[in-house]
């Protein structure tokens, strides 16, 4: 049998824990409460940026100073000339930001020229399944590419980093799984690219193909349903710990 001094003991433990269980889960609820204004500020944001009127792009001089934080998907105006350097494929199997995109295919990566002379790499569009097919590819963006200034209006996006379980890329086939640019410029020979690339939104080719267009914003938005998990398991520790206690006390 415990004695009373050892029971004090056990219940001062159990209450000690109990506290610091339940501080840890109010804690994480409302975190994720803080989550959820900071998805909200980051959504009104975005969308602004998408819906606004496209500016000019970026001097050569401010490229440096550009952030995800601050520039993605600001939506720009300017003229470039598609380079006849080889493009690159990105596998995707649907997109996150483009309504009209379902099913697999890929993203057709390509330099264009500024006429200042920089180099920016441009996201001409999406062609559907072709990712086995190297000569259809080739065919299809280069009814994309011509020799003549056009004026492009798109998105700046900054270079995706490839998650551990991303397959390399496929250099033969011009082939990536990850949105990274400057991966590309190396490998291919674009030379020296800008720091950020542009998902076009028009003009659309005549074929269709790639396919261009405008961006929405979809962002996971669940942080309301964790913090509530969160703060429902706190009151479960509670009534737990509450149940226990009036069992010691019923023991006394």
């Amino acid at each position: 049998m415990i004695a009373p001094a050892g029971r004090r003991r056990r219940g001062f433990g159990f209450a000690a824990f109990t506290l610091a269980m339940v501080a840890l889960l109010i804690g994480l609820g409302a975190w994720q409460l803080q989550r959820r204004v900071e998805k909200h500020a980051l959504i009104g944001a975005l969308t602004e940026r998408l819906a606004a009127a496209p500016g000019p792009l970026p001097l050569p001089a401010q490229w440096g100073a550009l952030s995800p934080a601050a520039d993605e998907f600001r939506r720009v105006r300017f003229a470039a000339t598609y380079a006849a350097g080889p493009d690159a494929m990105v596998y995707s199997s649907g997109s996150a930001v483009r309504e009209d995109i379902s099913g697999p295919g890929t993203w057709a990566f390509m330099p264009a020229r500024l006429p200042t002379g920089e180099i920016v790499v441009i996201n001409a569009g999406f062609v559907q399944n072709t990712m086995q097919d190297r000569a259809q590819q080739d065919r299809a963006v280069m009814r994309f590419v011509t020799s003549e200034p056009v004026t492009l209006i798109g998105y700046i996006r900054f270079p995706e980093t490839a998650g551990v379980l991303t397959p390399a890329e496929n250099s033969a086939n011009r082939l990536w799984f990850t949105r990274d640019h400057l991966a590309m410029a190396r490998v291919l020979g674009w030379g020296e690219v800008a720091p950020f690339y542009i998902d076009l939104e028009q003009p659309e080719p005549a074929s269709g193909i790639p396919k261009p267009g405008p961006l929405e914003v979809h962002l996971k938005d669940d942080h309301l349903q964790y913090a509530l998990t969160w703060f429902a398991l706190a009151g479960a520790v509670v009534i737990a710990f509450g149940v226990w206690l009036r069992a010691q006390r019923r023991a006394e």
